[in-house]
């Protein structure tokens, strides 16, 4: 896992001849996992600019969930010791963000943190046959936080009192050494809340749709898991509907899954299972970075009894739970009081409705009394950690410089771009000015239903997997940089598209968020580009819309030389489109 060699330097047997700073004192950071490894990456900047200090990993290799280790702790870029030689190096401070592993016999002060919002799972452990039978809440009981009856952990970290009631009750023995200190993971959420638009616009989000986030813990009862088999497993029912029943134009979705998900099964076979669903347009959240960004950006959270579902409800979010155990939690736990408190999905009724009635029906205070009960020092876990891993190491904190955690960062641009074919519906709304309503379904096993539609066309992307579909296709659809210089200039692929491909009628390129240039079959070439929206930003209407608008619009009525703005219609948005002939017909 980190290699059995042991490390000379900076720490080692003979460490003294070969380090620069030698006056350094020692703080280990214990990863179990990538899970637990994210936290500690939250409180890395309060130890990180210290000169006194020398940061150190290591891994206990306790954790099923190794896959995925190795490289984050690389990325960190920080010395790794074998997990032998960090049991027998002295060190003035260890952090760790789980349990397992001979924590115990590690060499200095140790302080444990929770790696979700407090402790709220029930988890099975051996008893003395082997039999996996007790089930106490992970991270309170004496399983867990006592050796030889006494305490591990010289400071156990909790962000909320209530945590500290449980602690008490479950096991006694170690209340003495809790330490209220916040949640630095909820801290930054909430210090990147007014930049919610921006983190919308950065998925691609258009001020009027909806994002929702789909999120799963691990485990065959998450949302993710295949349950006890059968009706258990709602997967094989929410993926198809996300696509067949959400308009790609007025509905964005996002996958926000455990690292356990990831590193349990793989990441290759975790996009293979979701090929199909990704093709539709799901987007796939990193399970490092961008998942706290997707939950303040969301209108509506549908997810199961995992931290990140009740973190989304602390900050307001809509919650619409998909899978929710209750015999997996504590009773007395937040999480399993939000389970009690949230609207729970109806298996097989329409998705839609159920999305809207959860975003619609939602009250801005439902969750004010849980999202309390996530921290009792919101905004304040940076001073109070810092303060206590400095009273550990017994030196004093740096001087002038305030605790400070990382800021979230802006995610890159990264729209939704389907590569499954498109079903879309038209409606002619208005001649003068010329107005079409669009509604687009990325794979859309059936022909959706719209009373009010009277055109109907299938746009295909040029990429897409089943490449016999571009042949009955009436749009085909690229996106690119204007000069790529393997398909473009635009002019030339529209026009190879029609050649190569007779029964289309439109071949469109979209050359940025919010402009495309399309070909006829009369041989129009014209550049479409929305309008900007009230603010000045570019319209993020995907392009393929105005496409689609343009060739209903055609079997109409033809391009007039004047024609100048198209208005598309998708959900309740209006688009001002200018329509820019670059050739005769």
């Amino acid at each position: 896992m980190t290699g059995t060699l042991r490390l000379r330097v900076p720490v080692g047997a003979d460490a003294e001849r070969w380090v620069t700073r030698a006056q350094c004192r020692r703080v280990l950071l214990v990863v179990h996992n990538v899970t637990s490894a994210t936290r500690l990456l939250d409180v890395l900047p309060l130890l990180s600019g210290d000169l006194r200090v020398q940061l150190l990993a290591t891994c206990t290799q306790s954790s099923p969930f190794l896959t995925g280790v190795p490289e984050l702790l690389a990325a960190a870029g920080l010395p790794v010791l074998p997990w032998e030689q960090a049991k027998d190096t002295p060190v003035d401070l260890a952090v760790s963000a789980s349990y397992g592993g001979q924590l115990h016999e590690l060499q200095g002060e140790l302080a444990v943190l929770s790696h979700g919002v407090g402790y709220n799972k029930k988890l099975a452990t051996p008893d003395n046959t082997g039999q996996h039978r007790t089930t106490p809440v992970f991270g309170l009981a004496p399983e867990w936080l006592l050796h030889n009856g006494r305490p591990i952990a010289s400071a156990t970290v909790l962000s909320h009192p209530e945590q500290l009631d449980r602690l008490g009750t479950a096991c006694p023995e170690a209340a003495p050494t809790a330490v209220l200190a916040g949640d630095p993971c909820y801290d930054r959420v909430l210090d990147a809340l007014p930049y919610r638009e921006r983190f919308r616009r950065a998925l691609g989000v258009a001020p009027h749709q909806r994002l929702v986030v789909v999120s799963s813990t691990w485990a065959p009862r998450s949302l993710f898991g295949d349950g006890d088999g059968g009706e258990g497993d709602l997967l094989p029912w929410l993926l198809p509907r996300l696509a067949a029943e959400l308009p790609a134009d007025e509905y964005r979705t996002v996958a926000v899954l455990h690292p356990n998900i990831w590193y349990g099964h793989g990441p290759g076979q975790v996009r293979g299972w979701l090929d199909r669903a990704r093709r539709a347009g799901l987007g796939l959240i990193s399970e490092l970075h961008g998942w706290r960004q997707a939950l303040i950006a969301a209108d509506c959270v549908l997810g199961d009894h995992s931290s990140v579902t009740y973190y989304a409800a602390s900050i307001g979010r809509p919650v619409l739970l998909g899978a929710f155990p209750d015999g997996d939690l504590d009773p007395a736990s937040p999480v399993a009081a939000l389970g009690r408190t949230a609207p729970k999905l109806r298996p097989h009724g329409s998705l839609r409705a159920q999305i809207e009635r959860a975003v619609q029906g939602h009250d801005p205070g439902r969750y004010a009394e849980l999202a309390a009960q996530t921290t009792s020092a919101p905004g304040r876990s940076a001073g109070l950690l810092r303060r206590l891993f400095y009273d550990l190491i017994g030196i004093p904190e740096p001087a002038g410089r305030p605790a400070l955690l990382d800021r979230l960062p802006l995610p890159p641009y990264e729209p939704a771009e389907p590569t499954a074919p498109v079903r879309v519906l038209t409606r002619l709304i208005d001649a003068e000015p010329p107005t079409v309503a669009v509604t687009r379904y990325a794979d859309a096993a059936h022909e959706p239903e719209d009373p009010d539609a009277d055109g109907a066309h299938t746009a295909v992307h040029e990429d897409t997997q089943d490449a016999g579909r571009l042949s009955v296709a009436d749009v085909v659809v690229r996106y690119g940089a204007e000069d790529d210089p393997r398909v473009g200039p635009p002019a030339a692929w529209t026009a190879e598209v029609l050649a190569r491909h007779p029964h289309c009628a439109l071949a469109a390129y979209v050359t940025g968020p919010d402009r495309c240039t399309v070909r006829t079959r009369q041989g129009d070439l014209v550049r479409l580009t929305a309008a900007p929206d009230e603010t000045g930003r570019a319209d993020l209407c995907d392009p393929a819309a105005y496409a689609s608008a343009l060739l209903a619009w055609l079997g109409a009525k033809p391009l007039g030389a004047a024609q100048a703005e198209l208005t598309v219609v998708t959900g309740a948005a209006h688009h001002r489109v200018a329509v820019e002939r670059l050739s005769p017909a």
